[in-house]
């Protein structure tokens, strides 16, 4: 009897512990909110969509890495908000992420959600990281929580302008912008641009980032009988314009502009237009086959998310692992300790060495610029 009591007892105390263990290993693992703001609906949802899942691909990447940080395992889950492209809703979408006490934000991805987010975030003290929103404004307040990794308007419209002028010797350019904050930056940096390169603005109109219907300001713009027309504003619009081109016999007019318009879903957008081939678009980043881990990443995508490519994932992509990279080397997930290691970051991203300056914006960020081949968006 004794022996078989002792021998109980220690199965007994053997499940025990194992389940104590168990159980203390388990409170071990500490979850890790990154949140995700961008268009999930409307008009722009296939840009969120692919920026979300930038973000979502670099979440799994991290967690297969088994990370300890702090003496704690972390494992990371992405809180991904709609922000619609509207502002009110991406400021509200903002302080939700605030309220839920996320350790980041990845996003937004239209400047005029991004730059009232902005504010939010710094409030309450989270950093956020965009790899989509280009307006220069987003820096300016200096908020110690906003970085940007990706070349913002001042590079993009100052780069279609000099091309224009210098490569293609274009004389005289229209421009319509969609009064958004994305559109209106780009567009002036462009003119101003122009401007100073001795090219002739002939005509300027403006449309809203809703709108389908141009056949109005395109006709007054026919009459200036313009080389180019520079569009500021993003691919729903872009898209139907090229359309309304066609019909309209600017078959030989140049269409210029920015990040926006510089997506896979132009192409389906413009509905077969003869006019895809004349626009030249430009990003702020290298080409995928540029970027140092840019093609090996994209056949991963592809497998995962096919068919859905735009623009932007790469950048969630490494925007996210800014994110991680500084929670490392501060050896902690809170906020406050961390946010202050961002500025010093010095990571090898897929889309480039990814190093910041002061205000947050990218040191020596790329730019690219590409036309439509064949109805494949192909770099210049």
């Amino acid at each position: 009897m004794k022996f078989k009591f002792f021998t109980i007892s220690n199965v007994t105390t053997c499940v025990t512990v194992a389940l104590t263990c168990s159980s203390g290993f388990s409170q071990e693992v500490q979850v890790v909110k990154i949140g995700h703001v961008a268009p999930l609906s409307g008009a722009q949802a296939h840009y969120g969509r692919d920026n979300e899942n930038g973000v979502r691909m670099a979440i799994e990447d991290i967690n297969a890495q088994n990370p300890v940080i702090g003496g704690k395992r972390v494992k990371f889950e992405i809180q991904a908000e709609d922000d619609a492209a509207d502002p009110k809703q991406g400021t509200s979408a903002a302080q939700k992420l605030c309220d839920s006490n996320v350790a980041g934000v990845v996003g937004h991805l239209n400047s005029g959600t991004t730059i009232p987010a902005a504010k939010i975030y710094n409030d309450c003290g989270i950093p956020h990281v965009t790899g989509a929103a280009t307006n220069p404004a987003l820096t300016k307040p200096g908020y110690k929580t906003t970085y940007r990794i990706i070349a913002n308007d001042d590079t993009l419209g100052k780069q279609l302008a000099l091309y224009a002028s210098k490569t293609l010797h274009l004389k005289k350019v229209a421009i319509i912008d969609d009064r958004t904050a994305y559109g209106q930056g780009v567009a002036e940096v462009f003119k101003k641009t122009a401007l100073s390169q001795g090219i002739q603005i002939v005509d300027e109109q403006y449309t809203n980032d809703k709108a389908t219907d141009f056949m109005a300001i395109l006709t007054a713009i026919k009459s200036k009988t313009p080389d180019a027309i520079f569009y500021g504003g993003m691919d729903p619009q872009g898209g139907p314009m090229l359309r309304q081109m066609e019909q309209l016999g600017l078959s030989n007019v140049k269409f210029f502009g920015g990040d926006g318009i510089c997506t896979a879903e132009i192409a389906k957008l413009s509905g077969g237009a003869k006019t895809l081939g004349n626009v030249v678009c430009a990003e702020g980043g290298a080409a995928l086959s540029k970027m140092p881990g840019g093609v090996a990443w994209r056949k991963r995508y592809d497998v995962k998310y096919p068919g859905q490519f735009q623009v932007y994932s790469p950048y969630t992509y490494d925007a996210t692992f800014v994110l991680f990279d500084s929670m490392k080397r501060a050896n902690s997930v809170d906020p406050k300790v961390y946010t202050p290691k961002i500025v010093d970051t010095h990571l090898k991203g897929i889309t480039s060495e990814i190093a910041f300056e002061v205000n947050g914006e990218m040191k020596n960020p790329a730019t690219t610029l590409y036309t439509y081949k064949d109805g494949q968006k192909t770099p210049i």
